[in-house]
């Protein structure tokens, strides 16, 4: 179990399995936020805030709308937009507690370019990050 919050804890989470690993994206959002995430089915995943809470950025292909703290401005997770595919979200695990992270392999996702994991060139994810 991972869980988590934004600094000042007005919106928290908790992810109900241990993730295979944890996603660090080179693209521009991610890069530019810190972001570090733990990818589900969005049942595995539970949310708690008010429902004005957060603000949603949507950007690029509008299939995702990640969601930041309007408090603090910690960006904690996103949402898939896309009703097409099963409804997947990730959680950003740089606001976990170290101790539920511990031990857990980090790939880094060249979102940037190449659209695969560095680690393992070829190895393709539907949809890693924003």
């Amino acid at each position: 179990m991972i869980r988590g919050s934004c600094h000042c804890g007005a919106v928290r989470f908790v992810l109900a399995e241990e993730p295979r690993w944890l996603t660090r994206c080179t693209c521009s959002l991610c890069r530019r936020i810190g972001a570090l995430w733990a990818h589900a089915d969005a049942g595995r995943i539970t949310l708690a805030h008010e429902p004005d809470a957060t603000i949603a950025y949507v950007q690029g292909d509008k299939t995702l709308a990640l969601h930041t703290c309007r408090t603090c401005g910690c960006t904690t997770h996103w949402t898939s937009l896309d009703q097409t595919e099963p409804v997947r979200m990730a959680v950003n695990c740089t606001m976990a507690e170290p101790a539920d992270i511990q031990g857990l392999r980090v790939r880094q996702f060249d979102g940037a370019d190449r659209w695969e994991y560095l680690d393992e060139p070829g190895d393709r994810h539907r949809r890693p990050c924003p």
